[in-house]
């Protein structure tokens, strides 16, 4: 089988790196028989089987994508998440439906590298793994909370939420997907949360949707000795630490930092040599007053360095609003670190409560801050936690398996495809 994945980048992004470790699952199996590329509009690795533009033409990805940034402004919404429109003429549908692939997977599309439209003539076989909630919503990719039902009644005048003007450009994204994708492509979900927001979901719930998890590896992502990790890092050698991270750091409502941070008051008094530690952002100018010592060591970009962060932590912190199957809460396990977050969207199938880690009652930081202490207040339980978590992480995500389970779907839908290559 010759697989080319489609995403907006390689490595830029939660959703890109999942992306090239499902592509590089792929390629590490002999025994599956899948012949895998990648097909981007940004590269930035040097990986031989990923293609995207180069030369003068590398700079036209990058215009397209700020020229569909400007539409978004027409509407107004309380919405903070990405926002989406997939709405510039696209001709990279032609380029997949003429290439030697004889199934495409899409990833993360965004960024106006397919359009809504584009996306409807793909006339190869087609999976779909779901990194948000963009394709069965409106233009978000994530809905504004818990209550933000719309993606589920369709999105019509008379829901529009209290708060949003302007153009509904929201509706007219939806409209727009209802009316090209007449054809059902197989999805592919990473968590049973996404999964069950897409069979509720007024636009796609009667399209085949499988489970699959995203692949790690778990060779990298590793328990390294924890004193060594914290020399290189300049972190204490003594004392808990806690781990927080996400691209935009604090900066992002729907990660959690605000919880986070009312739990990390409640925990400095009773637990003074604690110190947290925070990447994905730089020190801000103003930082926050926590009562604990906080540690910024900036954006990470390559496993290894990741994986020597997260061993020097004992204990790390997800807690996300909504969320998918959060990369850094596997590959912390995967180190042999456990794991707190909230028992909500994506979380529960990473963290086996009180096994790999403690799910805290969504969303109370009193609870979350319990979780922390428990994980914290016994080394032996904090070690046995690390195993089991790491356990986990070999068991459930190895890439060997992942690869497995796609090849398996990639032969049901070939062996029952319809001629979408005519």
């Amino acid at each position: 089988m010759n697989i080319c994945h489609v995403s907006f980048s390689d490595q830029k992004g939660g959703a890109a790196r999942a992306a090239f470790r499902i592509h590089a699952s792929l390629q590490g199996g002999s025994a599956i028989h899948v012949t895998s590329s990648m097909r981007v509009s940004r590269k930035q690795g040097d990986e031989p089987s990923i293609h995207g533009p180069n030369g003068k033409k590398a700079a036209l990805p990058l215009a397209r994508s700020a020229l569909g940034d400007l539409l978004p402004a027409l509407q107004r919404t309380s919405n903070p998440v990405l926002h989406s429109l997939s709405w510039l003429p696209c001709s990279l549908d032609r380029e997949l439906n003429a290439s030697d692939a004889d199934l495409l997977h899409l990833h993360w599309v965004q960024g106006e590298m397919l359009s809504i439209e584009a996306i409807g003539r793909l006339r190869k076989p087609v999976v779909w793994t779901l990194h948000d909630c963009w394709a069965f919503s409106g233009s978000e990719h994530y809905p504004n909370d818990p209550d933000d039902l719309r993606y589920q009644q369709g999105y019509h005048r008379h829901n529009r939420p209290p708060g949003h003007g302007g153009l509904d450009l929201d509706r007219w994204c939806w409209q727009r997907k209802r009316r090209h994708w007449r054809r059902p492509i197989q999805l592919v979900s990473p968590s049973r949360w996404l999964a069950g927001c897409v069979q509720r979901s007024a636009l796609l719930a009667h399209w085949p949707l499988r489970v699959i998890p995203y692949p790690l590896p778990t060779n990298v992502y590793q328990p390294w000795p924890q004193a060594l990790a914290r020399k290189l890092f300049g972190l204490p050698e003594e004392g808990p630490l806690l781990l927080f991270g996400a691209i935009g750091g604090s900066r992002d409502p729907r990660k959690g930092w605000d919880l986070l941070e009312a739990a990390l008051r409640q925990l400095a008094p009773t637990l003074p040599a604690l110190q947290a530690v925070v990447f994905g952002q730089a020190e801000p100018l103003d930082p926050p007053r926590l009562g604990l010592p906080v540690h910024y060591v900036g954006a990470l970009h390559d496993d290894q360095t990741l994986a020597l962060l997260y061993s020097a932590a004992d204990v790390m912190v997800v807690p996300s609003r909504m969320d998918n199957l959060p990369q850094t809460a596997i590959e912390a396990q995967s180190c042999g670190v456990p794991v707190v977050a909230f028992n909500a969207t994506g979380l529960p199938d990473v963290v086996e409560h009180q096994r790999s880690g403690y799910l805290a009652t969504p969303y109370d930081p009193a609870d979350l801050a319990h979780g922390i202490g428990w994980v914290l207040e016994d080394s032996e339980r904090r070690a046995a936690l690390g195993l089991q978590a790491r356990q986990r992480a070999e068991r459930l995500w190895n890439p060997g398996r992942i690869a497995g389970l796609y090849a398996e779907l990639y032969e049901e839908v070939l062996n029952s495809a319809p001629s979408r290559t005519r």
